[in-house]
């Protein structure tokens, strides 16, 4: 067991790893902090964690108070309210951060706004500018194709299809070798899909759940699990599509109809195989000497107990209990070794 360690004492490298995690994570999950840095080498119990990140939480809000602070006297806010909305997460109406000297100006829209700064004075580095924004012509910038390219690839249910089409075109590819089109799409899709997950929120536990419940249901092509791998494959992969996207933001995750739709499909061919699966079960058996009970032999010569047939264009050892004659059609009823044992038709 490693020996107890101080905070302080860490690598800075792992310190400022440390940092990072308690800031991202809202100055909580101490005991997994612990039990992190536990399996870095570190033993370090999860209140010195706490310890530590409460320290660090002062020293945070304290430097965005005194940045805010500085601002507002530099710029001619209430001071006091500026520290107030950081430490205690305060707000105001429209109205009351007008009379507190919180905002300037109050507008209903664009042209508005500019005849109301129209004449203002601004303060920018160490000169003063007089604004003169009356009649001024708006001019929208309009995003270029790149842009506009660029938010419809990071849309999230378009990364969830593009993901999806680059897996089943590399499937398709994997089964029809020199296809090449399936490989080709798949491969551009699934790239430009991961392009699409870094840039965008991913829980990337979702992600795996997703990989894996595709792997199970392509699974249950090849394996006799009558439906257990791609049930839980399904499973996997709906839950790993729901939570895909870590993020609060309203639009920004992937639409559950299309989700649906996937789902259905992946439900339906597991049905279909399952079925298929039980059907050929049921089948009779259709090679070796099972497969010869019932077929039809032809009698060479009349016999009674012993004599010969034809089956497969082969002659065979035969013996009935009943009388057949030459040109008959028996049928089979057993094989012992070389022998079959037939009966009339």
């Amino acid at each position: 067991m490693p020996a107890r360690a101080k905070i302080k004492t860490l690598d800075l490298k792992l310190r400022a790893e440390l940092d990072r995690r308690l800031i991202d994570g809202s100055f909580s999950n101490h005991r997994g902090l612990a039990e992190w840095l536990s399996e870095k080498g570190c033993k370090i119990t999860g209140a010195a964690v706490q310890r530590y990140g409460s320290a660090m939480e002062r020293k945070v809000v304290n430097d965005a108070v005194a940045y805010i602070r500085g601002l507002a006297e530099e710029r001619g806010r209430n001071v006091d309210w500026a520290e107030q909305a950081v430490r205690g997460a305060a707000s105001l109406s429209a109205t009351a951060a007008l009379q507190q000297k919180v905002i300037d100006v109050i507008a209903r829209d664009l042209p508005e706004l500019l005849a109301r700064i129209d004449g203002r004075e601004v303060r920018i580095g160490n000169r003063t500018v007089k604004l003169a924004t009356a009649g001024l012509a708006v001019v929208r910038m309009m995003p270029d194709w790149r842009t506009q390219l660029l938010a419809v690839i990071t849309n999230p249910t378009v990364a969830y299809g593009l993901m999806l089409i680059g897996i089943w075109g590399l499937l398709l590819e994997g089964y029809n070798p020199g296809a090449v089109l399936p490989g080709v799409a798949g491969s551009v899709c699934l790239l430009i899909a991961l392009f699409a997950f870094q840039i965008l929120s991913v829980n990337y536990a979702g992600l795996a759940l997703v990989a894996v419940g595709t792997a199970m249901i392509i699974s249950e092509f090849f394996f006799p699990t009558y439906g257990s791998l791609g049930v839980g494959g399904l499973i996997a992969f709906v839950v790993g599509s729901l939570i895909l996207f870590d993020t609060d933001v309203p639009g920004m995750n992937v639409g559950r109809p299309l989700i649906g739709a996937f789902a259905t499909m992946g439900g339906l061919m597991i049905a279909g195989i399952v079925y298929l699966a039980t059907r050929s079960m049921r089948r009779p058996v259709a090679t070796g000497t099972q497969g010869m009970i019932g077929e039809s032999a032809e009698v060479v010569a009349d016999f009674s107990g012993r004599g010969r047939v034809r089956y497969g264009g082969e002659l065979w050892n035969a013996r009935s209990d009943a009388a057949l004659h030459a040109g008959d059609l028996a049928r089979i009823v057993r094989v012992e070794g070389l022998t079959l044992w037939v009966e009339p038709r």
